[in-house]
């Protein structure tokens, strides 16, 4: 079974647009633990343009207490973002490797190019008891050497997945992030996804052996809108009961 966490980013979003409390992310945590979810991500940004340091706090109390619920905090790991995990002790912290404004995540990490600079930093996150997740590339080379890192898991960044999936070379898409999956695995290395995936594409790459856990939030948050929470989050649920 899949783990499904749901990001709650659009939620602050919405919420900051009108410089008030509403909707509350703490009580949307609340509304989708109580649907059956057992995971909820944040992935605060250093201009705080949707989920806050506050919101982090607010959830890391919210869920510590809660049985067989976890929370994952995602983000660069610059100084701030390092001090507020030490603060929130999250269950799981997933490195990104995000510019200051950058949009959204759009590549993993370069262990060619960053396995210097992540040394430490894991090497810190490790004393906080979080478990480490680093958001990578469907690439052979760079699973092998994460698997060299302190890293407990890795997050398959899943937009080609998710842009390909009607596309003629999907399946040779598909295979590449089955094999970094398989890889992982057989090296001691969890595996995590997430970006971009949705009711329609998420049944075959939950297909993938030993997907432990799916991230998902602008999508989900617009599948909300359309057809309501109760419906979505039954759907997504199923899907991941049902995951290899």
């Amino acid at each position: 079974m899949t783990a499904l966490s749901v990001n709650l980013n659009k939620i602050a979003l919405l919420r900051n647009s009108r410089g008030h409390d509403e909707p509350n992310v703490v009580a949307f945590a609340k509304k989708f633990i109580d649907l059956g979810v057992t995971g909820i991500t944040i992935h605060p940004r250093p201009d705080e343009r949707h989920i806050t340091r506050q919101d982090a706090i607010d959830l890391g109390n919210l869920i510590a207490p809660l049985k067989g619920i976890e929370l994952n905090i995602e983000g660069y790991p610059s100084e701030e973002f390092l001090q507020l995990i030490e603060a929130v002790k999250p269950d799981q912290t997933t490195l990104v490797p995000d510019l200051p404004g950058q949009l959204t995540s759009d590549h993993g990490f370069d262990f060619n190019t960053q396995a210097e600079f992540l040394a430490p930093i894991l090497s810190r996150l490790k004393q906080t008891g979080t478990r480490i997740s680093v958001f990578l590339d469907p690439d052979l080379e760079q699973v092998k050497m994460a698997a060299k890192s302190d890293a407990d898991r890795i997050e398959l960044y899943t937009e080609e997945y998710a842009r390909t999936f009607i596309s003629a070379d999907h399946d040779e898409v598909h295979q590449r992030y089955q094999a970094a999956a398989l890889l992982a695995q057989e090296l001691g290395l969890a595996v995590n996804g997430g970006h971009d995936l949705n009711l329609n594409n998420l049944k075959k790459f939950v297909s993938i052996p030993g997907i432990l856990e799916v991230s998902i939030g602008h999508a989900l948050i617009i599948e909300c809108l359309e057809q309501g929470m109760n419906s979505v989050v039954e759907q997504y649920l199923a899907i991941c009961q049902h995951s290899a």
